[in-house]
């Protein structure tokens, strides 16, 4: 029971709060049992923290009857407004995140003996940053989603820059860390003009009080909502905010740049759909063709960039897939762009959420892959790849699935679904040109995806890496990612009316 102002008492819904919450203890116990473990022990806080989310994941499951919210206002004369809501768009975000998070941690199991990384804090760094991730979906207030975004913010540039002593991961984790300050510096601003112009943080109230605004009031309204969406275009690095991606991934632990390509996506995604399609529609008519235009840019920007990534030159694999990253989220855009167009704004919504879990899937589980391979060749150029086949053929055709996933092309059925989903949430809101655009970069994408697929089975130049025995978390992140995008490319229509719940 909280108290509220006026002596009012509401009730927290504690099964609605349990996936962020329990990720949140899981951390806090991470990073006390880690005070009395000693060094040989340390690999049980792996274990913990798996369990951990494995255990949020399945909290998700009681949630599925229907709408839940809590910490909602209260009192005679007060519209009904809540900060916190469980819906289906809530429910699969949390799923992605937590999905996402738990293969993520298969991945570091490995990556933190190798690296020789603090178990203790590497492990409550994660979970904070997932909690965080996990409250976000829910949020329904401006002010929780800052909060939310900022806990699921504020570790990964710690995890970023935790191999102490690298330069790279410095300059890295410095890059991401001023970017995203001066993000949440431009969001806080517009956060306060919204409120002044407003009288509140609630989305459903704002969206209500922007479409009578007092006159004297008309350019702070307006200058919020544009500072407010341009703060989370930093997050899902959109052009022009997506300079520091390549070098905060290369710097980073794999593991971090798989989360960040993920997660970190799944977050920023997340807060700009529910500010522009719950708390701005009124001003639709400006930010719909601001993001049709940032998304065209973003998706050409990163495939023209991960189209000079050559295996001739020996570039880094790593880039490669940040670069593609950046792609990957102009198609994201493309979607939230067409929700400002479209009588049914939570048809395009679906697409952006059915590409978002596609995406999610096949990247993690190529990130797996370069995992398995950076144990021999810790540069991760693309040359390592050669001949991967002859060593390690399972590894060379799950890596092969997933870059043909994102690129779209049979046998990876689920990417071509997501593309196509895209595509026509395009068309249907009268975006031809954009839909073109994209078009013609899903063409220059099949380029390098191609080409790196190709590079899996020639045969290695001069003497060959030897063949590594994956740790058992690896092999089984690999399978599972393989295993989900194989199963998802045979039924693809699980992941579509999966998506199509998640209406606002």
């Amino acid at each position: 029971m909280v108290p509220l102002a006026g002596g009012a008492i509401q009730s927290v819904d504690w099964l609605a709060i349990a996936p962020p919450t329990v990720t949140a203890v899981v951390a806090l116990a991470v990073l006390v049992a880690d005070l009395f473990l000693p060094d040989a022990r340390k690999p049980l806080l792996g274990a913990l923290s798996i369990g951990g989310l494995a255990v949020a994941a399945l909290a998700l499951i009681p949630l599925r009857g229907g709408n839940r919210s809590t910490f909602c206002l209260t009192g005679p004369g007060t519209a009904h407004a809540c900060s916190y809501t469980v819906d289906h768009f809530t429910l699969v975000i949390q799923f992605l995140v937590l999905g996402g998070a738990l293969l993520t941690a298969l991945l570091s199991v490995g990556a933190i003996a190798d690296a020789k990384l603090p178990a203790g804090e590497y492990w409550f760094l994660l979970l904070s940053s997932a909690a965080g991730a996990t409250l976000l979906p829910a949020s329904r207030d401006l002010a929780t989603l800052v909060v939310a975004l900022e806990v699921a913010s504020l570790p990964a540039f710690a995890l970023v820059g935790l191999r102490r002593g690298d330069a790279r991961s410095s300059e890295a984790a410095l890059k991401f860390f001023l970017s995203s300050v001066t993000a949440t510096a431009v969001t806080l601003l517009g956060v306060s003009f919204v409120y002044a112009a407003t009288g509140t943080l609630h989305l459903t109230r704002i969206a209500d009080a922007l479409t009578h605004t007092d006159p004297q009031l008309t350019v702070l309204a307006q200058t919020g909502v544009a500072l407010t969406l341009v703060g989370f275009a930093f997050k899902t690095a959109a052009v022009p905010f997506h300079f520091w991606v390549p070098d905060t991934y290369v710097g980073a632990p794999l593991p971090i740049a798989a989360y960040l390509s993920v997660i970190g996506k799944a977050v920023g995604f997340t807060g700009l759909i529910l500010v522009a399609v719950v708390a701005f529609p009124s001003y639709a008519d400006v930010w719909a063709p601001v993001l049709a235009v940032l998304a065209a840019l973003t998706m050409t920007a990163g495939n023209v960039a991960a189209l000079r990534q050559r295996p001739d030159r020996a570039h880094s694999a790593v880039r490669l897939l940040a670069w593609s990253s950046v792609g990957q989220a102009g198609y994201l855009l493309v979607p939230i762009a067409a929700a400002g167009y479209a009588d049914d704004p939570g048809h395009a919504i679906g697409s952006t959420v059915a590409y978002a879990l596609m995406y999610a899937v096949v990247n993690l589980g190529a990130f797996a892959v370069a995992a398995l391979v950076a144990r021999t060749s810790p540069e991760h150029r693309i040359t390592d790849y050669r001949g991967l086949y002859a060593r390690s053929p399972l590894a060379a055709l799950a890596l092969g699935f997933f870059l043909l996933c994102l690129a779209g092309l049979p046998p990876g059925i689920i990417g071509l679904f997501a593309k196509v989903t895209v595509f026509s949430a395009a068309v249907d809101a009268g975006l031809g040109w954009l839909a073109v655009v994209m078009a013609v970069n899903v063409v220059i994408a099949l380029y390098y995806y191609l080409q790196w697929t190709a590079v899996l089975f020639r045969p290695a130049e001069g003497e060959a890496p030897q063949a590594v025995r994956a740790p058992a978390v690896l092999t089984a992140a690999i399978a599972l990612a393989a295993l989900a995008g194989v199963a998802l490319s045979g039924a693809p229509q699980l992941v579509l009316r999966f998506a199509e719940g998640a209406l606002l």
